[in-house]
């Protein structure tokens, strides 16, 4: 796990498009940087569609959300189109992000969420997440961090 206070790792990702997303691109925005273990279960869509629904809210604030999972490119793309997604999801197939991030589990990727800040700071790391209520404590604790 990256520990609080302590810089983003920057890495590059293909998302639900095919397209390379690099965490430094987004220096200037807050950036709420979750980890889940497969699209399309329930637990992971839920955490997904809530985030989906919270999304106008956060965005007011300038947030940006990107969820990371071992799943490929394609059933990112199936997932969020069924979903109606309205954020990234990126492809960490080797899982190199994953482990960077301490969100490696015996079986399954862990359910983590870090917050990090406009200077690439992570402030915050969810190592514990309720899929049904998880935007809501994000975005509280985002403003608790007075990072809006």
């Amino acid at each position: 796990m990256i520990s609080i206070d302590s810089q983003a790792p920057d890495f590059e990702l293909l998302n639900q498009e095919g397209s390379r997303i690099r965490l430094s691109n987004y220096q200037g925005s807050i950036i709420v940087l979750y980890f889940y273990p497969k699209d399309n279960t329930p637990g992971c869509t839920t955490e997904a569609c809530d985030f989906r629904d919270s999304m106008n809210d956060l965005k007011k604030f300038g947030i940006l959300v990107l969820g990371v999972s071992p799943d490929s490119v394609e059933s990112h793309r199936k997932f969020h189109d069924e979903r109606h997604l309205n954020f990234d999801l990126l492809s960490d197939r080797k899982k190199d992000v994953i482990k960077l991030y301490g969100a490696d589990g015996a079986l399954f990727t862990k359910r983590m969420t870090y917050i990090i800040d406009k200077d690439q700071k992570v402030r915050y790391v969810f190592e514990k997440v309720n899929p049904k209520s998880h935007s809501r404590k994000v975005l509280n604790m985002i403003k608790e961090l007075n990072l809006i």
